[in-house]
């Protein structure tokens, strides 16, 4: 998971959280840093400010893959950028943290859950003995 956004108390406050139940995090100041970041392995799932996605403008590209998930969020419901037709898609929520952050862990909570459904888990641990020998 990526956390994008230049409130670093607020954000290392949701990583806290979130280390608390077991999610890798990563930081990311702007869009663009968080596309450097993920060329290599990208994120389920991103949580991103909707000042960064505006400072990015309406060409704003995050690492998006089949099953990954965006979430923006806000200082107010007026914080609502206009988003590309590919990222209004992946995304699963515009929230007002640190206001809404227990329903931040709620839908994290809720799309792993999913993930693990359909099988594109965010924690793929799968035990040595399960693995089928060839």
């Amino acid at each position: 998971m990526i956390l994008v956004g230049a409130d670093t108390a607020l954000l290392e406050g949701l990583a806290q959280t979130l280390l608390g139940l077991e999610h890798d995090v990563l930081f990311a100041a702007t869009v663009g840093e968080a596309g450097a970041m993920a060329s290599d392995n990208v994120p389920a799932l991103t949580v991103v400010s909707s000042a960064a996605l505006e400072d990015a403008g309406f060409g704003a590209s995050l690492p998006l893959k089949l099953g990954s998930a965006l979430i923006v969020y806000g200082s107010s419901h007026d914080d609502q950028p206009f988003l590309p037709t590919r990222l209004q898609r992946a995304t699963l929520a515009h929230l007002v943290l640190p206001l809404e952050r227990h329903r931040l862990v709620a839908l994290i909570q809720s799309f792993e859950s999913r993930s693990r459904t359909t099988g594109r888990s965010m924690h793929e641990h799968i035990p040595d003995d399960v693995q089928p020998e060839v």
